[in-house]
């Protein structure tokens, strides 16, 4: 006669076990997943805290290079181009917060996460940004020169 009491035992164990195995193939699917869906819906853009910043002195930059500073807690580029024109631009990719740097032989921001470029303007060009670069107002003051957030926004 067959003991009922070890087969329930064995059953409990096997349930156990299989529930035990399953959700570990569910972690394990979604730590793949979760990165695919973030590279996929980049986190929102935070506002920034300041509203004009001291971003460089006249001589810190050569023409067609650029220089990262604080705009508040986050970084910020100040571009000085070939022409000796000046553009201010939030330096946390739109795609996934990565810090932008500046190209002087393309002319162009890039993002070294996943080859992201924008143009001076901070318009995106190629790669995976979703939207272009905040671009920050350039304000010369003597030999100061500041970066400020648009008036308009």
């Amino acid at each position: 006669m067959p003991d009922i009491g070890k087969n329930e035992g064995r059953e409990e164990r096997r349930r156990f076990v299989e529930a035990f195995l399953g959700m570990g193939v569910v972690a394990s699917i979604a730590s793949f997943l979760y990165p695919v869906l973030r590279y996929i819906i980049p986190p929102k853009q935070v506002e920034l805290d300041a509203s004009l910043v001291l971003a460089a002195r006249a001589g810190d930059l050569k023409p067609n290079s650029g220089k990262i500073f604080r705009f508040g807690s986050r970084p910020a580029i100040l571009i000085l181009t070939s022409d000796g024109k000046y553009h201010a631009l939030s330096a946390v990719c739109t795609h996934l917060g990565c810090t932008v740097q500046y190209l002087p032989d393309q002319h162009e921001v890039w993002c070294p996460c996943h080859n992201g470029k924008y143009t001076v303007d901070g318009a995106n060009i190629s790669g995976p940004p979703p939207r272009p670069l905040q671009e920050f107002d350039v304000i010369l003051k003597g030999n100061e020169i500041y970066a400020q957030r648009p008036q308009n926004s």
